[in-house]
């Protein structure tokens, strides 16, 4: 008789397997799930779709845009997002743990066209629908601005597929137990009534797991004819080995994918003169502190440093933007077009230069502006308004790297150029922080940390140019710049043809165009910029002042005056503070010098 226990052991078994594969199959989990924005009617000029929608799944979402029509589709930070927005009605998608959710945030019903912002690390056209997989431009929080042209509704159908979990636990060590279950059934079924349990009582009748044989005679043996009892050949003991191996089951690591890491270095300037030749002055010591040196601060260290408010792509296609513009400009001769990305000393500077071209065609075209090579820059952090940025930058046609000034005021305006300032000889811009960190700015007023108030260097550089032998004759380090002005400012003072004339020379900071970025040394590099008048009038009454054959007679359109003139010159420079503490000298570092009008008393 068969082992009564050998069937349902097989059937079990056989059960278990069948639910440990219908649930990798028909019972299976989807591998995706879909969340939509809730469908009712919400309008807005701007969409925002919030960073816990784009993170709030590790593996990562793909989202789904769609409109009637075209739109604009921006990524930016969290911060320069909500600063875009600022008190503009929005539709805002967020996540509330597989769902999403959506409010309508009440203020101004029509905005700019977002499209064009320096604030956007991208932005794309769209035609009524897109789906893409989120990737992070960089560490941080980022948000996804959708807009049609500031007017009408912004997109408001947005949706995020992400990865279900569709593990199936169970699955695995039910069908592995199911096919241990089903082997012993089988094993159990093969080893019942091999043992001697089955033999006929007395030992005269055959085994109960033998087939009965035919009777022979009394006393004959089956297989001699011999007389006695039949043998009886003894089973063999059996041993049960183990019916199978176990099998490990492993998981992958998931591999995190790196950007490549950037260095600039520092830049030497050498061969600018402003009307003399050229001096070849030592490089400045201006070397990054331990602290500039170190890795990136992670956010487990609890370092304040913050990122740059720009990067790198977006730095190149701002100074990309602002170069051809300043270019088309110049070519022009067109005040207007430069204004779109050029304020403050570059752009009065230009615009100066562009009107003395008109009455002097001969004029030099101010110094070239270009994008790259980019040789190194500095970039400030944090989230405020204004945003400074400096970027080094020496093309074909610039004899010295050029130090260009730009400027954001507010989120809904561009970086414009505000200061374009040519590197003297023998300089050294100071090193970026190596961690690749935004820099703080610098009040101009405030002198904490520096050895002296940006505005008081600014101030100290005019003085030492107006009275070279004054006060400030020993503050600032030699320079090419100051000895340019100071030896041109003497050699008119004594030449003989100025002998019947009173001529002054006045240097003075104007305080709005000075601005400030901390370095990675302590220190700081200092935009400034100063108004140069230079004045001649008659000594005696019947004098006059000659003024044939220059610049002068062709701006005034007289070739001399009784009454005297008055020449004003724009100066913009750039100085290096040191930080506190430092024995070191303010060093000039760049300086630009443009004619801005002649006109007589």
């Amino acid at each position: 008789m068969r082992n009564k226990f050998a069937v349902p052991l097989i059937v079990i078994g056989v059960l278990l397997m069948l639910i440990g594969i219908g649930q990798r199959t028909v019972w299976a989990p989807p591998s995706t799930v879909t969340a939509a924005a809730p469908s009712q009617d919400q309008e807005a000029p701007l969409t925002v779709i919030s960073s816990d929608v784009l993170t709030q799944h590790s593996d990562g979402v793909d989202v789904t845009v769609s409109a009637d029509g075209p739109f604009l589709m921006a990524v930016g930070r969290a911060d320069d997002v909500d600063a875009w927005v600022g008190d503009a009605s929005v539709l805002r998608i967020g996540a509330d743990g597989e769902s999403l959710t959506s409010e309508v945030t009440d203020g101004t019903d029509t905005v700019p066209n977002p499209a064009g912002s320096d604030l956007w690390v991208s932005e794309q056209e769209i035609e009524d629908e897109l789906t893409f997989g989120w990737e992070p431009p960089a560490a941080g929080d980022w948000q996804i601005l959708l807009a049609t042209d500031g007017t009408a509704a912004a997109p408001s159908a947005v949706s995020v597929t992400f990865a279900n979990d569709d593990s199936t636990p169970f699955a695995v060590p039910l069908i592995v137990l199911g096919a241990l279950v089903a082997v012993l059934g089988l094993a159990l079924t093969f080893m019942t009534g091999r043992g001697n349990s089955g033999r006929r009582s007395g030992g005269n009748g055959p085994s109960s797991s033998e087939p009965a044989k035919q009777a022979t005679p009394s006393g004959a043996h089956p297989a001699t004819g011999g007389t006695g009892d039949p043998a009886v050949v003894p089973a063999k003991d059996s041993k049960a080995g183990p019916a199978g191996s176990t099998q490990a089951f492993g998981i992958l690591p998931a591999l995190r994918r790196r950007g490549p890491a950037a260095a600039l270095g520092t830049v030497i300037a050498a061969g600018l003169s402003f009307g003399a030749p050229a001096a070849a002055l030592a490089a400045l010591p201006l070397t990054a502190s331990p602290t500039a040196e170190s890795a990136s601060p992670t956010a487990e260290s609890g370092s304040e440093a913050t990122p740059p408010v720009v990067l790198d792509s977006q730095l190149e296609r701002i100074l990309s933007e602002v170069a051809s513009t300043v270019t088309e400009a110049d070519a022009a001769k067109d005040a207007k077009l430069l204004a779109t990305r050029a304020a403050g000393s570059a752009a009065s500077l230009r615009e100066a230069n562009y009107a003395t071209a008109a009455k002097v065609p001969e004029t030099d075209a101010p110094e070239p502006v270009v994008a790259e090579p980019l040789m190194t820059d500095l970039i400030m952090g944090g989230t405020e308004f204004p945003r400074s940025i400096v970027a080094v930058t020496q093309g074909p046609d610039n004899e010295v790297p050029q130090a260009l000034l730009l400027v954001q005021e507010s989120a809904r305006q561009n970086y414009k150029l505000v200061s374009a300032i040519k590197m003297l000889p023998g300089t050294t811009f100071p090193k970026r922080p190596a961690n690749g960190t935004g820099v703080n700015p610098a009040p101009a007023g405030s002198a904490d940390g520096l050895d002296i108030a940006p505005q008081a260097a600014v101030d100290g550089l005019a003085d030492a140019l107006t009275n070279p032998e004054g006060a400030n004759k020993d503050t600032f380090a030699a320079n090419t710049f100051a000895e340019a002005v100071t030896k041109f400012q003497k050699t008119v003072l004594s030449s003989p043809d100025n002998e019947f004339a009173d001529i002054t020379f006045k240097h003075t900071s104007v305080p709005a165009d000075t601005r400030a970025l901390r370095t990675a040394d302590g220190g700081a590099i200092v935009f400034g910029y100063m108004d140069s008048s230079y004045a001649s009038v008659p000594r005696e009454v019947g004098d006059s002042i000659n003024l044939e054959g220059t610049v002068y007679e062709k701006l005034t359109g007289e070739t001399s005056t009784e009454a005297g003139i008055d020449v004003k010159y724009g100066e913009g420079v750039m100085l290096y503070v040191p930080p506190a503490g430092s024995t070191d000298q303010i060093q000039v570092i760049g300086a630009v010098q443009e004619l801005l009008s002649a006109t007589l008393k």
